[in-house]
């Protein structure tokens, strides 16, 4: 089968890797990694200092990310900020694939960056509304406006929620378990799902392998496909739990079958296993093989 051309749609992004503008060996590290989405970090992790010289790196680092395969993103600083105009501005120059905006709690924000990205790309002369745009989610006012945030804009394809300033916003205590943001991440999921928006889990902020791998099976228990993450070194971990084994489709197989030969003589379900084998399950097995088809054209 023939590979699809580069530049994977957003369902089929597992893992949005972060990465400061002022670290050399980071950027590195990024664009030999096999992540999905390499996020350019112009807000916490790149210096107010270094943010001129980030800035002016941009577009030949997405033009080194997309010769690699990934997609090329950038977070910029809030608009309200004094660098979040002049970090966009200088970007747009280097066409990003997508756009994250940090500390999203109104829709309004997301109107307004959707008018600067238009003008923008009217100006440069890009494809109008080639830009998507990806919300983060980092306060306890934008978990409760999470659905209208997605609405909010045609460009949204997906949505973030963050891990360590939403726990500051609540006053929660962090732990490696992270059962301080279990509803979070539950909210959050529920949100971008009714308003048909991809859902990106929040960050392992430890640097422990276990842990990372913990907190994605766990996040895919809960329906997320995409998770973002500040170690390059879990890059690999998180794309490997969030892909479907050969094992999960070689039942999903049977169980669509086994399904589809009940249908066919008339039976409403199926037996399989010591299991029932109804309408949900088969199709959760259809999603699971459609999406492990898809991902393999992108290995």
């Amino acid at each position: 089968m023939s590979k699809q051309p580069l530049g994977r749609p957003p369902e089929l992004r597992r893992t949005w890797l972060f990465v400061g503008g002022a670290d050399d060996n980071e950027l590195a590290a990024a664009a030999s990694s096999h992540a999905d989405v390499i996020a350019l970090e112009l807000e916490d992790f790149t210096p107010p200092a270094a943010r001129a010289e980030a800035r002016a790196m941009a577009p030949q680092l997405f033009n080194e990310w997309r010769a690699a395969g990934k997609v090329a993103a950038v977070r910029i600083n809030p608009l309200e900020s004094d660098d979040g105009l002049p970090d966009l501005s200088a970007v747009m120059q280097g066409r990003p694939d997508v756009v994250m905006l940090p500390k999203v709690a109104e829709p309004h924000q997301v109107e307004r960056l959707d008018a600067r990205v238009s003008h923008l790309e009217h100006d440069l002369g890009f494809e109008p509304g080639s830009t998507e745009l990806v919300p983060n989610i980092e306060l306890a006012r934008g978990l409760m406006q999470t659905y209208d945030i997605c609405l909010s804009s045609p460009r949204v394809t997906a949505c973030l929620v963050a891990s360590e300033d939403m726990a500051a916003d609540l006053g929660a205590e962090r732990g490696p378990d992270g059962i301080e943001l279990n509803y979070v991440r539950e909210r959050f999921l529920l949100e971008c799902v009714a308003a048909g928006t991809v859902a990106i889990d929040c960050p392992y902020t430890w640097t422990d392998k276990d842990g990372v791998e913990h907190e994605t099976r766990h996040a895919r228990r809960l329906g997320y496909k995409a998770k973002s993450l500040v170690n390059t070194t879990h890059v690999d971990i998180i794309n490997s739990v969030l892909t479907p084994t050969v094992d999960e489709v070689t039942k999903a197989e049977k169980v669509v079958a086994a399904f589809e030969a009940a249908q066919a003589v008339g039976e409403g379900r199926a037996e399989l296993d010591g299991s029932l084998v109804e309408w949900p399950i088969y199709l959760n097995a259809k999603r699971l093989l459609e999406r492990a088809g898809a991902l393999a054209n992108y290995e």
